[in-house]
């Protein structure tokens, strides 16, 4: 895949991005060697490796799934405008 200065034109109006027209060239054969890459990255061969989401396995420590209240019912109505029997009162708003 190419990509000529029309293209990087509309690919910069696109993203609003500002390019000069003296830009326009350099920046074509920037893309174009971006592409060059990543058409090698196809070419190699990854039959047998499976996805990764990190290049470091680690696993993340889980805690036990239980409901709770959380505990901080008091401290979190402090933030409250208006509270009543443990909850946030507000407005009526539909009569």
């Amino acid at each position: 895949m190419s990509v000529d200065k029309e293209t990087v034109a509309k690919i910069a109006n696109l993203a609003r991005i500002a390019v000069s027209e003296d830009e326009l060239e350099s920046t074509a054969g920037e893309l174009n060697n971006i592409l060059d890459w990543v058409e090698q990255l196809s070419e190699v061969d990854t039959d047998g490796v499976e996805p990764m989401t990190s290049v470091v396995a680690a696993a993340l420590p889980r805690r036990v799934d239980e409901v709770t209240d959380g505990g901080y019912r008091d401290q979190v109505l402090k933030n409250a405008p208006a509270s009543e029997h443990g909850f946030f009162a507000v407005p009526k708003v539909i009569e």
